[in-house]
């Protein structure tokens, strides 16, 4: 077995981080753009006249990274080849994922809003393999491009986690399909022109079939963004929104009608094991910081790098980050030999394990750091509060852990190619 990363791979990191020095650090440092990543960040983010959405300075700074990115060829490494992009690997965009979040805050990788100079675009991908002929006409370029883009609409208030229970409904008069119903944390409709909602229009409360998807648009009659929501982590453009009698026509429909829920759960793995992949490499920088904090800071005439009650607790999150990195790997490369649901429980423990070794470690480096550490100046609590989300959306830790409880107890069947070993 080689566990050594794929050499092409390592040149492209090396390629990724000179793109970096020559394009995005400047960008960061140009006209006082700091501010949204030194100890002003959250301040510099946020609109607070507006509610507390994103400033118009933050996205626009944004779009301009990710513009370079597309430019030099790496904002579309996971864009499949018709589309401009490299086809990358689930391996190729977890180990890209991690080396970004592991390099600390920057312009480069703020996955406070999923921004990354190696783009997730999850509308794209969906579009690409669920689209009609003439949606993808319509879409793909400008999804691309981003000129165009759709929120999620999954969540409901009542329901939480259960997206089968959902109670937004959709049933036809005419030719068109009239939406009832509410969301909430439905993120990225302050600009998003299009939300894909997802509503019952057949079968009973509890069925994973009956559900569909329509894109639909934000300025249509009966939308309505009752509220945002302030988070743990500002600024919000989590909205909840309401859906009276709203129609749209037949070809609003992603994926084919009832089978929304299949929809979004085709890429839930991907972007799970990705997302997992942020959360490890941000807890691997957190604890580099700490250990070289203690290496230099000399309480009582002695570093506290001697003190066993400063190493042994690094120790330990440094053994979970080793151990979570082989598994994580081993799973993005089932992922990629196999299929994307080939190791669904590994996938549910990558994700859930490393979105709470994030928050340990960043509250290890906090304490390890003192009241510095507390402070905005040193982007510890930055860290905890965005990680800390991770492990109640996209499916919370307890429904990762009940996921890897079904197949290990048999109420959830696998089937993996014969191969594939536990």
């Amino acid at each position: 077995m080689d566990f050594n990363i794929p050499q092409e791979l390592t040149d492209y990191l090396a390629e990724l981080d000179d793109f970096i020095e020559r394009e995005i650090k400047p960008l960061e440092n140009d006209n006082d753009n700091i501010r949204f990543f030194d100890h002003r960040r959250e301040d510099a983010r946020t609109d607070w006249e507006r509610g507390g959405l994103p400033c118009e300075d933050w996205e626009a700074l944004l779009r301009e990274a990710r513009r370079r990115a597309d430019a030099a060829g790496h904002y579309r490494y996971a864009f499949p080849k018709e589309y401009g992009g490299a086809a990358g690997t689930n391996l190729g965009m977890a180990i890209i994922r991690e080396h970004l979040a592991r390099k600390g805050l920057g312009l480069h990788n703020d996955l406070q809003n999923e921004h990354s100079i190696v783009g997730n675009n999850v509308g794209l991908l969906l579009m690409a393999h669920y689209g009609t002929d003439a949606q993808k006409a319509e879409w793909i370029d400008d999804l691309a491009e981003g000129r165009k883009s759709f929120a999620f609409g999954i969540t409901e208030p009542g329901h939480g986690s259960d997206a089968t229970h959902m109670e937004t409904t959709a049933h036809k008069e005419g030719e068109e399909w009239v939406i009832r119903g509410e969301k909430t944390w439905n993120t990225g409709v302050h600009k998003a022109p299009y939300d894909m909602v997802m509503a019952r229009t057949s079968g009973k409360p509890g069925d994973g079939e009956g559900i569909t998807a329509f894109l639909t648009p934000m300025k249509a009659a009966g939308v309505k963004i009752e509220e945002f929501l302030w988070t743990f982590n500002m600024p919000t453009d989590h909205a909840r929104v309401s859906f009276t009698n709203v129609r749209v026509p037949p070809t609003s429909i992603l994926g084919g009608e009832g089978r929304g829920l299949q929809v979004v759960q085709h890429f839930f793995n991907e972007n799970r094991i990705r997302q997992a992949a942020s959360s490890l490499g941000a807890a691997q920088y957190c604890i580099e910081a700490s250990v070289q904090y203690a290496k230099q800071r000399k309480p009582f005439g002695k570093a506290l790098s001697s003190n066993q009650g400063i190493q042994f607790p690094l120790v330990e999150l440094q053994t979970q980050a080793e151990m979570l990195r082989a598994l994580l790997h081993k799973t993005a490369w089932q992922m990629d030999t196999y299929g994307p649901f080939s190791v669904s429980d590994k996938v549910s423990m990558c994700n859930y394990f490393s979105n709470r070794l994030c928050c340990e470690a960043a509250d290890r480096a906090m304490q390890i750091h003192g009241g510095l550490g507390y402070s905005r100046h040193k982007p510890f609590e930055h860290i905890y509060r965005h990680h800390r989300r991770y492990r109640i959306t996209e499916g919370a830790e307890e429904i990762q852990m009940r996921r890897v409880a079904g197949y290990m107890f048999g109420y959830m069947k696998q089937q993996a190619p014969k191969g594939v070993r536990s």
